[in-house]
Parts: C-alpha cells; sequence; structure tokens
C-alpha cells in the first residue's frame, strides 16, 4: 500500500462525524499530581475510557463504516496484539460484519476475551505480532477477506487522528502533544490535526527501546526491521509501517526512547496519580515527559492515555513486593 494517500484534515473531520453516532469524546483531565512530578501543566487525554479501552477503535468504526457491500460480505481480517484487533471486533460487530483476529500465542488474555465477546474468531500464530501478521496476509489471499492492516490504511489513521481533534478543541493552547508508538497511526494522526490547526504544536513519539523499529525507521529515512522484547504488547512491533513512516517523516517534530524500567515506573504513576487502569503502552507518553523534564517544564502538555487494557498477571507484576 506504498501508493496510499494520506489522509488531511479534511479527511479526519470527515472521520469524526462518521464515528459520532457511535464514540463519545473522551475526558481531557488535568492532575495536580502529574503536574507536581513533571514541572508541566500536563493534560491526559484517557483513550482508556473507550468502549474497548483503546484509542485505535476510533479507526475501526471510521473504516469498517465505509466498507463496500461486497468488502462486508466477505468479511475482514487483521493481526494484532490486542488493540487493534479490538477496535475491528468492535467495528465489525456494530455493523454486522464477520471478523477474524490473528494474534500472537502469548496475547494479552483481557484483549482476547474482548474480541471473543465482540463475536470475532480469534486465530493465534506465532510469538510475536509480526509472524502474526504474516500469517494474516497469507489468510486474507486464501479466502478472500479483506484484510485490514494496522498502519497503512488512511481510514484508520483519520480516525484516530480524531482523538488530537478533540484535545486541541478543548485545550486549544497546548503546546506539545506526547503520542505512543507502536505502528504509529496515533502519532501520524496527531501530526496531520497538530500541523494542520497550529504549526507551532509540537508532536512528540514515544516507544520503547526494547522495540526500536519505528524508531529507527524515522530517524533513518526508510523502513527497518528490529527486534522487539518489550512487555508492552501496544509499543511491539518488529517492522515500520510506510503510510505512518511518510507522515511522520514529513510531519513529526521528534522521536524518542524510553527503557523497560520507565514504562513500568510510569504505568505505576499513572495508575496511582489517575486513579485509572492503564496498560504499559498507556504510560509511555508519561515516561517520555518523565525522562527529560527540562525539554517540558513550564510547558502545556497533552500526553495520550491509548489504553487501559492492562492484564492482571501484568497489573500485579507492577508491585511485586505488596503484601498479598
Amino acid at each position: 500500500m506504498t501508493d496510499s494517500a494520506a489522509p488531511d484534515l479534511a479527511d479526519v473531520l470527515a472521520a469524526r462525524r462518521r464515528i459520532a453516532p457511535y464514540l463519545r469524546p473522551t475526558p481531557l483531565y488535568r492532575y495536580p499530581a502529574l503536574d507536581a512530578m513533571t514541572g508541566t501543566g500536563m493534560w491526559v487525554k484517557h483513550e482508556n475510557h473507550q468502549p474497548v479501552g483503546a484509542f485505535k477503535v476510533r479507526g475501526g468504526v471510521n473504516l469498517v463504516s465505509q466498507l463496500t457491500a461486497d468488502e462486508r460480505r466477505r468479511g475482514v481480517i487483521t493481526a494484532s496484539t490486542g488493540n487493534h484487533g479490538q477496535s475491528v471486533a468492535y467495528a465489525a460487530d456494530l455493523f454486522g460484519v464477520r471478523a477474524v483476529i490473528c494474534m500472537p500465542e502469548r496475547a494479552n488474555p483481557v484483549k482476547v476475551e474482548s474480541m471473543r465477546a465482540l463475536g470475532a474468531e480469534v486465530v493465534f500464530y506465532g510469538r510475536d505480532f509480526d509472524q502474526a501478521r504474516e500469517h494474516c496476509e497469507k489468510q486474507a489471499a486464501e479466502h478472500g477477506y479483506r484484510y485490514i492492516h494496522s498502519g497503512n490504511e488512511p481510514s484508520l489513521i483519520a480516525g484516530v487522528a480524531t482523538c488530537t481533534l478533540e484535545i486541541l478543541e478543548t485545550q486549544p493552547d497546548t503546546d506539545v502533544i506526547v503520542v505512543p508508538v507502536g505502528g504509529g497511526s496515533g502519532a501520524a494522526g496527531a501530526c496531520v490535526v497538530a500541523k494542520a490547526a497550529r504549526s507551532s504544536v509540537e508532536v512528540i513519539a514515544v516507544q520503547s527501546e526494547a522495540a526500536p523499529a519505528a524508531y529507527r525507521s524515522w530517524r533513518a529515512g526508510t523502513l527497518i526491521e528490529d527486534t522487539t522484547s518489550t512487555f508492552a504488547e501496544g509499543l511491539a512491533t518488529r517492522t515500520a509501517f510506510e503510510l505512518p513512516q511518510r507522515i511522520m517523516r514529513k510531519l513529526l517534530d521528534d522521536f524518542v526512547l524510553v527503557s523497560e524500567d520507565a514504562l513500568t515506573s510510569a504505568t505505576r504513576s499513572m495508575i496511582e496519580k489517575t486513579r485509572n487502569l492503564v496498560e504499559p503502552a498507556g504510560a509511555a507518553a508519561l515516561a517520555a515527559v518523565l525522562g527529560a523534564p527540562g525539554r517540558f517544564a513550564g510547558r502545556k502538555v497533552a500526553i495520550i492515555c491509548s489504553g487501559g487494557n492492562i492484564s492482571p498477571a501484568q497489573l500485579t507484576a507492577l508491585w511485586p513486593d505488596e503484601p498479598g
């Protein structure tokens, strides 16, 4: 899909009209405890409040709502570590479309249960996202499903970009938006909206140093494969995606990496300070701010809490020394 057209602000506004009957705007809350920790005026965009607990549902609803009658009849298939799959499952359930989700064998059970409850068929294959994706692509060709790539889909990016639209309408004087990256659709969407609304808004992407494919690809200006060993499955991709990378290369201000320890600490802090369930990928933006306090001091910062689908095992591992 290297010829996919990048969405623009008009596409994002159209996406908002499509998803409005199904998804309400999510809260943008400020927490004095986070301000004190970071030395910023910090606002949290709570995409963990979405029906499936993650921002990607915006893209799923936007894309599936536009499928042709033939595509709906054939059904859809996608690969996911969880949140993208939930997005497709939720949208497919809304519009009466069969959905098949290919996932790594050790997928987050919270996300698996959600997809099955929405009526999707879950297929386990491989040790990581990219092995599941390769299997998914073969199944799509073999069975004639409409394959939904998790990154190279303009409608997905336009849909998730509505999150940034809401941030800037609620808090128009935001100085910087920090966005977690797995495949990059969220960061690409944030760039499209922020730079169209006010070019001075800084957009910073963040990924785990244990899964740096998107970061390295952006730095190099070409698609690069890398290993992934992060515990934050929402950030865990071995490959970068062409369309999000193309948008980020043009519009993204900076891309940073955070350590696994920083993700763990930020996840604990987000849960303690906001009283919300937050998955590790959803705390990555806070980890980036805490990792460079001088860069953000005194600025109005919006961090996107991309999801809250943390498993019980992940949750208890955050506080291993707490009395049982």
